[in-house]
């Protein structure tokens, strides 16, 4: 056998006279010179005398560098230690008691990493004084380790070491528990009532406006800052509200789960490095300390729960609900408060915008195919729930959309399936133990499981969301009593009306046996969190579609030919068409003719959908039924617009009674 050997004298096969095992030739190692090296492909070594020392060299550190506009002086750049600084006592101050006056010892880092918390350093640690202090407590002695607007996959690794329920599923997002409460819990949420709330919110029957006074209010909010600052490390998010730089809001969230703080980063706007180091003080703050129960002794508390709002001090309190809705509805009424006082209608609502630059609005309670109707692969996604309408046109208030997770499928909804991947925050899901794949069947934990991701997540969402004015502003309705039509095109007056109305049809549970539609009715679409009286906002959005020449529709998407029970539910192609139609304009163009006891306009003929269904009465086979049943809704909708009739605007009721002469009339 041929000897293969190596002229650096590595190795090389025996000649032919030396046979090993089986026959095979002896791999022979040859005697090296002293002043060789062996051929060696490997890079050089780390750079590292210790285990910790490689780990410190795996990440490196992301400071923006961009100056921070305003310094004085040509060359003025604040230094990063400055800046550091700057930015830790923002946030010692807003976690300063009241009672003491003085803010925490604050460190940024995570303290499971001990190599970044020092023992004292005037970079790292600041302790705000607001006033002198003549006692020290234990709290005043601990650092509280901030971990500052952390990125999801830093969040992943905190929720999944130390909160316990928290798994990554096999789509890549991550799983949680949000405790005992898995909805919001709007009879303890309190807001402050003094001398300017007194006189600007909407209060008494039908508010959802409970008072509180404010020395309750700083009760609870020093029990959250000292459940806060008795922790170890705390989250803070530094975001914003409304894609609108004009009408920007700065928003600051302290919270002790990297739960909530991963859903505020997915559902507030997110901050570049750049926006970030010029952050400076928030405009508003919420405490969320929802694993500590707040003090049932204390005045205006019913319950171990408390959500409270005070809109001079602009904080919010959260204690007893790691319930996340409570954050992002918290401050979605926040925004009803603020945004009015500028001229600017806050809107619960989504929003898409076609090709050619046309907006619509679609208003609707649960059930009624808003987000369906909404998503459009033909058309931009601006926002799924919460908008704003300035004279700059239409924004999304939020970066990120919430959505429903029960018997969510892929073939219904592939959008929202397709956004739940890494990032996204799953909330009370139930999966299997060992592959994690979801079951969006399974309402073990709860019905309400909850999907947060970021809007960009969405294939078609228009970045940044924002758009010109509307068109066409809908209101979806599903009626289960089978009298409204398909579509109806609205005067402003009967636009407002509805508006207030707020009307959907439930169909009541079957156990007893009875199967009676049960109207719903939700002021502005969105009764929990408006802040102002309904007339208020109806105005506004009067003003606003009269001014920008938008169209008013009423759509229903509920029963024809009969109540539930007895007719059928309209078509969702049907549905689709119409609104087609009201994208287009060509519905605009249609003949009409009026309703009894409504008086709405409906169109005569819409391609694609049957021209007997657009008038209810022509699909119901027992005309009396019919009328019996359109008398029947049309009380009800003017019981529940007595609680409003009584409010007057200015000086006179002139806006009202014109409203309310836009209801049923028989």
């Amino acid at each position: 056998m041929a000897t293969n050997g190596t002229e650096n004298g590595e190795f090389s096969f025996a000649s032919a006279g030396a046979i090993g095992r089986k026959g095979l030739a002896k791999i022979q190692t040859n005697q090296k010179k002293d002043n060789e090296m062996c051929h060696d492909d490997s890079v050089p070594t780390v750079k590292a005398q210790t285990i910790d020392e490689l780990h410190s060299l795996q990440q490196k550190r992301s400071a923006p560098t961009t100056p921070i506009k305003g310094t004085e002086g040509a060359f003025a750049v604040i230094s990063e230690e400055d800046r550091q600084k700057q930015q830790l006592q923002s946030i010692s101050a807003s976690l300063a008691s009241l009672t003491r006056e003085t803010g925490p010892k604050v460190v940024k880092g995570d303290p499971a990493r001990k190599a970044e918390t020092p023992k004292l350093s005037s970079h790292d640690v600041t302790h705000h004084y607001t006033a002198p202090t003549f006692s020290t407590s234990d709290s005043s002695l601990k650092f509280t380790h901030i971990l500052y607007n952390l990125s999801p996959a830093e969040l992943y690794e905190q929720a999944i070491k130390y909160e316990k329920g928290s798994f990554i599923t096999a789509s890549g997002a991550l799983a949680t528990l949000s405790g005992a409460k898995t909805g919001r819990s709007p009879r303890d949420k309190r807001v402050v009532k003094d001398e300017t709330t007194a006189d600007e919110l909407w209060w008494g029957k039908g508010s959802p406006n409970i008072e509180m006074d404010e020395h309750t209010f700083l009760v609870n909010r020093e029990r959250a800052v000292d459940y806060l600052c008795s922790l170890e490390k705390v989250y803070v998010n530094d975001q914003f509200l409304n894609w609108d730089p004009n009408h920007r809001i700065k928003v600051r969230i302290v919270s002790a789960r990297a739960y909530h703080s991963l859903f505020m980063h997915n559902m507030c706007i997110r901050p570049t490095p750049e926006e970030l180091e010029n952050f400076g003080t928030p405009d508003f703050t919420i405490y969320n300390a929802g694993q500590f129960p707040c003090n049932r002794y204390t005045h205006y508390m019913t319950s171990s729960t408390s959500i409270d709002l005070n809109l001079a001090r602009r904080e919010m309190v959260i204690l007893g609900t790691q319930y996340a809705g409570e954050m992002k509805k918290g401050l979605f009424g926040v925004m009803h408060y603020l945004m009015p006082k500028r001229q600017i209608l806050s809107l619960h609502s989504g929003c898409n915008m076609g090709k050619e630059g046309d907006v619509a609005l679609f208003f609707g309670l649960s059930g009624t195919g808003k987000t369906t109707l909404s998503t459009d692969h033909n058309r931009y996604l601006i926002g799924d729930d919460e908008h704003c309408w300035s004279e700059n046109g239409v924004s999304n208030i939020e970066g990120g959309c919430y959505a429903k997770c029960v018997d969510l499928a892929r073939e219904k909804e592939p959008d929202i399936w397709n956004a739940i991947k890494f990032g996204t925050v799953l909330e009370n899901v139930v999966f299997d133990e060992h592959t994690r794949d979801v079951d969006y069947s399974d309402k073990s934990v709860t019905e309400n499981t909850r999907a947060a991701y970021p809007i960009e997540y969405i294939p078609n969402a228009k970045i940044p969301c924002v758009g010109p004015h509307p068109k066409n502003v809908i209101l979806l309705a599903c009626d289960a009593f089978g009298v409204l039509p398909p579509v109806s095109k609205l005067s402003l007056a009967q636009t407002m009306y509805h508006f207030i109305s707020g009307y959907t049809a439930l169909v009541a549970g079957t156990e007893d046996g009875i199967k009676e539609p049960q109207a719903t009715f939700s002021a502005c679409f969105g009764a929990a969190f408006i802040m102002l009286h309904p007339t208020k906002y109806a105005a506004m959005l009067a003003e606003k579609m009269q001014k920008h020449g938008a169209t008013g529709w009423l759509v229903n998407t509920g029963w024809s030919g009969g109540r539930y029970g007895s007719g059928s539910r309209i078509k969702l192609a049907y549905t689709r068409k119409i609104i087609d139609s009201i994208h287009s304009g060509s519905l605009l163009q249609a003949n009409y003719k009026k309703t009894e006891v409504f008086g709405l306009e409906i169109p005569t003929e819409i391609e694609g959908v049957p021209s007997e269904i657009l008038d209810p009465v022509n699909t119901w086979s027992d005309k009396k039924a019919y009328k019996d049943s359109l008398l029947k809704l049309g009380g009800l909708f003017r019981k529940n617009f007595e609680v409003f009739q009584n409010y007057k605007i200015g000086t006179d009721n002139k806006l009202t009674e014109e409203i309310v002469s836009a209801g049923p009339n028989f």
